[in-house]
């Protein structure tokens, strides 16, 4: 009998126990299948998706990859040949399946992410990882990255794998050198790497145990093996892509685009004009020097979270572009956000509750945009703040950032 009553309390705790967890995955299932109707509905074009399965048909085609142009906005080529390789997979599917699959995948690595940023902070656990995953699905840059079909979740999520690795684990720095093969802004995260493992060197004096200098040469590493392969595989276009395609921004688009949410695009909308030049060219180089040096001070006492987000958002900042959705950093800065306000016993929940409302509004859409007549080049104040917000979270994470440290320093 007393057998029985143990065998049932066990079941019982064991119900108990798995109720969190139904609950939890019944939410973000709902969650995600609204999601998806509510995308359906909005008829999402994919556009992204759309270039980059031209990009590996003209691949498998031996076509130009930087003549290339799609759909009926003539949309170029604009990553390195390493993502034409990556991208010729995609031209033997139907692109019905296809566009499936890429909603199923991106669904499935917002889930990593969020698992990802909440290790980064020492959180963690698969109900929490449901919870949060059910919310962050919604945020402009997640929803942003799903409607064009783009790989931002991808890189995201290779960076930040890489960074909550062991320290001393031998491939570690392979994630974010392949990310910048595909894309340049992670390579930042190299530079990041270099410069905390160099003031180590500095501080300490030796050049031994190094595990920032290890992490660095194996992302450089990575990054020349994939670019390399690249040049034996692709020589035209990579001559072509290395030579000029690398400094040509403007194939991207107009930089004064509202989607556009990084210091040249907010200078741009500021003094009403496409060609921010020297004035980006000083903001951008100070912001990277600040927040690069930051970051590296704040990864050597020991709290890698805010560091590696300090050094995304830096790159954020300074890239020539940076669409709205390559912001889907917002999803670790949130809840990064969030685990400070709850370990300083509800300190910064005003700072965390505006950052999560500026992703989750939308606003910046609320303002004339859009190619014809090129109207961000005529707005108002109230137009270029509401067309500013991703930068203005940025900069004052950033400055908050490097206050802090300051502080710190004098004590």
């Amino acid at each position: 009998m007393t057998t029985s009553f143990a065998a049932r309390l066990t079941a019982d705790r064991g119900v108990r126990a798995s109720r969190p967890l139904f609950a939890a995955s019944a939410v973000c299932l709902l969650s995600f299948t609204a999601f998806c109707f509510a995308q359906r509905l909005a008829h999402v074009s994919m556009i992204d998706l759309t270039v980059y399965r031209a990009e590996g048909a003209a691949v498998l085609a031996g076509g130009d990859l930087y003549d290339l142009r799609v759909t009926a906005a003539n949309l170029p080529m604009t990553y390195p040949p390493f993502a034409g390789l990556l991208f010729t997979p995609l031209a033997l599917l139907d692109e019905g399946l296809l566009r499936t699959l890429v909603t199923a995948g991106n669904l499935a690595l917002l889930m990593a992410l969020v698992h990802l940023s909440l290790r980064l902070v020492g959180r963690g656990g698969t109900v929490v990882t449901l919870w949060v995953a059910s919310v962050a699905v919604w945020c402009e840059p997640v929803w942003t990255t799903l409607r064009y079909g783009q790989i931002n979740l991808l890189l995201v999520v290779a960076v930040l794998w890489d960074l909550t690795r062991d320290d001393r684990h031998r491939w570690a720095g392979v994630g974010i050198g392949l990310a910048a093969a595909v894309k340049l802004t992670p390579g930042l995260f190299v530079a990041f790497l270099l410069l905390t493992g160099l003031i180590q060197v500095h501080r300490v004096g030796t050049w031994l145990d190094n595990v920032w200098l290890r992490r660095a040469a194996v992302s450089c590493a990575a990054f020349l093996a994939a670019t390399c392969a690249s040049a034996v595989a692709l020589p035209a276009d990579s001559w072509t892509f290395w030579t000029r395609m690398v400094i040509a921004s403007g194939r991207v688009g107009n930089v004064e685009d509202t989607a556009n949410q990084s210091l040249s695009g907010v200078l741009a909308r500021l003094l009403h004009t496409g060609e921010p030049g020297a004035w980006w060219a000083v903001t951008a180089a100070v912001a990277a020097v600040v927040g690069l040096y930051t970051a590296a001070d704040v990864a050597l006492r020991g709290e890698r979270a805010q560091a590696v987000l300090i050094c995304a958002t830096t790159a954020l900042l300074i890239s020539p572009i940076s669409w709205s959705h390559h912001w889907v950093w917002c999803v670790p800065l949130l809840v990064l956000l969030a685990a400070e306000t709850v370990r300083n016993e509800g300190r910064g929940r005003a700072g965390a509750w505006m950052a999560g409302s500026v992703f989750f509004s939308y606003a910046l859409w609320a303002v004339p945009h859009g190619k014809q007549g090129r109207p961000e080049l005529h707005q108002n104040v109230g137009e270029f703040a509401l067309s500013a917000l991703y930068p203005a979270v940025g900069l004052v994470f950033l400055l908050a950032n490097v206050l802090r440290t300051q502080a710190l320093a004098k004590e």
